[in-house]
């Protein structure tokens, strides 16, 4: 790509400083855009009649300023965020930050506890974003090729999923979770939020609820707090209460929503590996949440969103595998696992569901997943490319966690410290006593960054405070000391 930087050379500037002043000033204008890949040395040195060596010392300087990340042999692009520098002086300078009138789109998300780049290049240290520049990109665009070639990929899909795609699921799941189900079990969606609204409507879940607050507080679901923020909001639209139960080390406390809420008839549970707090669902409060679920004739859904990523041991079995009396709905996503613009999901319904299940998925809103993905995932995981693919990003992921959590050492003493989990794909991040995680949250994310604060989590309940931090897609050292360093920045630290 050619981006007009023609300057004439002037006694009061170099050529490689007017061509560092043009790329900026084109970037914090708007006019190279944020992930915009940039001309190549070679191309930008011919174009302009000069050295090579002088577009390289001007690329350092606008690399080194966080205007530009090499990528290595993709190429050189546009940092995920604009004018770093006028941002970030704008952090050090505004008194008290919280009190300053935010941007409109950091106004969208003050009370908002969910937030994502969706649409747009990820954020820095954003969360649930597997490592895109590891992707196996020419192995899928050799499926994908495959398959659209073939009259099937043109179909509508069908509403429980592209049956080659089930198949592959089954096989998969029983290999590595340690369960047993039948492709029939297996419904494919675009989402987990799409997966939760199909086992709700699947079950009958919503009737009865507008009989009053008694009625619909024994028709409750038991969330876990802190929780994956979407569930709440997706059980608040279809008319379901959320009943709030903590998490402690041992994970859900099963005892408290026994002794709170028995009458329930759901739990959205996160046992292999609790979001966000990293723990898991010990296993005496395994059998005990489904000796509820059994006694009650309640529904248990398995969120397993990261199960296969554990740096310590192996990955542990999923509650399904346990699951001898059909009460878990077991909830996957293939887009955590390769890429987020795949919009894949899965659910897997218990046997004596399954018609259930079929009925509610002509009902969805969704009206299915494109065959054509279905078919080339369908491909990716039978011919073993899934599981090493996974096999490759635990390792990739276990040192990219590392190169996070050495760049957050050295603030350590100023009250910052990691609480690294045993798996996963972010990692939390005590922050100095008496700070407000929600408002360093908001400013991180007008500085640029995916980050996200415990307590919104919570729902905006008192406890622990701390940032949640996205490691995956930090290719090396140097990038995770300059990102920890401009976010230290943003939150005001006087060290960075």
């Amino acid at each position: 790509m050619s981006q007009s930087v023609n300057a004439p050379p002037s006694a009061a500037s170099t050529i490689h400083a007017q061509i560092y002043a043009r790329f900026r000033a084109m970037i914090e204008q708007g006019q190279l855009k944020p992930g915009q890949r940039i001309s190549s040395l070679r191309a930008l040195a011919e174009e302009l009649g000069v050295a090579r060596g002088t577009v390289q010392a001007a690329y350092d300087r606008l690399l080194g300023e966080g205007y530009l990340i090499a990528r290595g042999a993709a190429g050189t692009f546009v940092a995920e965020h604009t004018a770093p520098t006028k941002r970030l002086s704008q952090a050090r300078t505004a008194e008290p930050a919280p009190r300053s009138a935010p941007s409109r789109a950091v106004r969208k998300h003050a009370g908002d506890a969910w937030f994502e780049s969706a649409g747009q290049t990820p954020a820095m240290l954003q969360l649930g974003i597997p490592a895109l520049d590891e992707f196996p990109r020419k192995l899928w665009t050799r499926l994908l090729a495959r398959h659209v070639r073939q009259m099937h990929a043109l179909n509508k899909p069908a509403p429980a999923g592209y049956a080659p795609l089930r198949e592959a699921l089954a096989t998969y799941l029983y290999r590595s979770r340690g369960f047993e189900v039948q492709p029939a079990q297996v419904f494919i969606v675009p989402a987990y939020t799409a997966g939760l609204d199909l086992a709700v409507d699947a079950l009958g879940l919503t009737v009865g609820l507008t009989a009053g607050p008694r009625r619909g507080a024994d028709h409750g679901v038991w969330v876990e707090c802190p929780g994956f923020p979407p569930t709440a909001r997706l059980l608040k639209r279809v008319g379901l209460h959320s009943h709030l139960v903590p998490v402690d080390e041992q994970g859900l406390d099963v005892d408290f929503g026994l002794r709170h809420y028995p009458r329930a008839k759901m739990a959205v549970v996160t046992p292999s590996h609790q979001s966000p707090t990293g723990v898991a669902l010990s296993l005496p409060r395994r059998v005990a949440l489904l000796d509820w679920a059994a006694k009650h004739r309640a529904w248990i859904v398995e969120d397993d969103y990261d199960g296969e990523y554990r740096y310590r041991g192996h990955p542990l079995p999923a509650l399904k595998s346990l699951d001898t009396r059909d009460r878990v709905i077991y909830s996957g996503t293939l887009s955590k696992v390769m890429f987020p613009g795949l919009r894949l999901a899965y659910v897997v319904a218990p046997q004596s569901q399954i018609e259930a299940f079929e009925a509610a998925g002509t009902r969805a809103a969704h009206g299915g997943c494109p065959e054509l993905m279905q078919a080339a995932v369908a491909e990716f995981i039978a011919d073993g490319h899934f599981a090493r693919h996974i096999k490759r990003m635990r390792t990739l992921y276990a040192q990219r966690r590392a190169m996070l959590a050495t760049a957050l050492q050295p603030y350590e003493d100023d009250g910052y410290v990691v609480r690294l989990q045993d798996g996963g794909m972010h990692l939390m991040l005590d922050v100095p006593a008496g700070s407000d995680d929600l408002a360093m949250a908001r400013r991180a994310r007008e500085a640029g960054f995916g980050v996200h604060s415990l307590t919104a989590w919570r729902s905006g309940r008192r406890g622990q405070r701390a940032l949640l931090l996205g490691f995956t897609n930090i290719p090396d050292q140097t990038e995770a000391n300059r990102q920890v360093t401009l976010l230290m920045r943003a939150l005001g630290d006087k060290r960075a």
